[in-house]
């Protein structure tokens, strides 16, 4: 545990100064030392950049910053780049990322041009309040896209663990997300609100959650993400697991700790072994780009994907044109504006 607090306090420190820096160069895109990147007009530059094609031509690329792969970002965003790619001019390449907090800075500083995001911590990050990260620290360039699914939190243990209630994690073992995560920020919101302080904290992405629950080596980890996350469906197919549910006064607790919780519930069936519905509280994930991205590259994107989320396989009972501003928590990018204003 000291290794993992000292990591976590000096991850935290040069995280606020990096984001500090990142904050002060918000909108100016740059050039990240490629010698045929190119900016263009139409609001600020932008960094996509232009590469030969094998007929001769040229295709634009786009940066999109995902999560880990065992949770839903990476696959999801990958089925954005299939449709961007089939209709339109744009190439997508796709980067597995810590997800969230990570995923702020790199839109900050330009290294990416859209990413997923939580809508809490984006509503932190632009206005440089809620996490010690975003302290006075206010990613001015955060820009909206559009907001997706609901981000179910997920509490998994093993049956072996005698672990049923959120009570039952004190002094218990908990991988809460990687570091800087959407996820570790919202398990130690969720902790702090129903008086849990006495665990041992240890971080890792979603598929390695699942191997040191497998291995015995955690007691629990917190999950964010849609249902069901592939993560825990692979535990589930070799252990049996036990969802923690987020219910009644620690629900009600939960929620009053931090407006943007909303209700959520876990069906029954969804995961093998469990064959009970679980309730539980669920953040909102979205698309976020910058400001400096030129509003016909984010007007184009968001056309191609809310035009045909039909092409889609996850999450398919929620995303749509029509709820694409529920729970939008941030200014909305000009271009997105033109498409769901149109």
């Amino acid at each position: 545990m000291t290794n993992n607090r000292t990591r976590r306090r000096f991850l935290e420190a040069t995280g606020i100064a990096g984001i500090a820096a990142l904050a002060g160069c918000s909108g100016n895109g740059g050039s990240g030392g490629d010698s045929d990147t190119e900016t263009s007009g139409g609001g600020g530059s932008d960094t996509t950049t232009e590469s030969s094609g094998g007929d001769g031509g040229t295709s634009t690329r786009l940066s999109w910053h995902a999560g880990g792969t065992g949770g839903t970002y990476y696959p999801l965003s990958n089925e954005f780049k299939t449709i961007v790619e089939e209709n339109t001019d744009y190439s997508l390449t796709v980067q597995s990322t810590g997800a969230s907090v990570e995923n702020v800075g790199s839109l900050a500083d330009g290294s990416a041009d859209f990413a997923l995001i939580q809508n809490d911590i984006a509503y932190f990050a632009k206005n440089g309040t809620g996490i010690e990260t975003f302290q006075g620290n206010a990613i001015e360039n955060l820009r909206g896209v559009a907001t997706l699914y609901p981000e179910t939190i997920t509490i998994v243990t093993l049956q072996s663990t005698g672990i049923e209630t959120l009570s039952d994690l004190s002094g218990a073992t908990i991988n809460t997300g990687d570091l800087g995560s959407g996820t570790q920020v919202n398990a130690q919101q969720i902790l702090k609100a129903v008086g849990i302080t006495d665990y041992n904290e240890q971080n890792a992405g979603f598929s390695q959650a699942s191997e040191q629950l497998a291995n015995g080596d955690i007691d629990a980890a917190f999950v964010v993400g849609g249902w069901p996350v592939g993560a825990i469906e692979d535990l589930a197919t070799t252990n049996d697991i036990h969802i923690v549910p987020i219910a009644g006064e620690n629900r009600k607790a939960v929620k009053e700790a931090a407006s943007w919780f909303a209700n959520d519930t876990i069906p029954a069936g969804t995961y093998s072994g469990v064959d009970q519905a679980v309730e539980t509280v669920a953040v909102q994930a979205m698309i976020a780009t910058r400001a400096g991205l030129s509003a016909d590259v984010v007007e184009t994107v968001t056309a191609a994907i809310f035009d045909n989320v039909e092409d889609l396989t996850i999450k398919t009972d929620f995303i749509s044109a029509d709820s694409a501003q529920d729970g939008m928590s941030i200014e909305l990018h000009e271009g997105a504006a033109a498409y769901f204003d149109a």
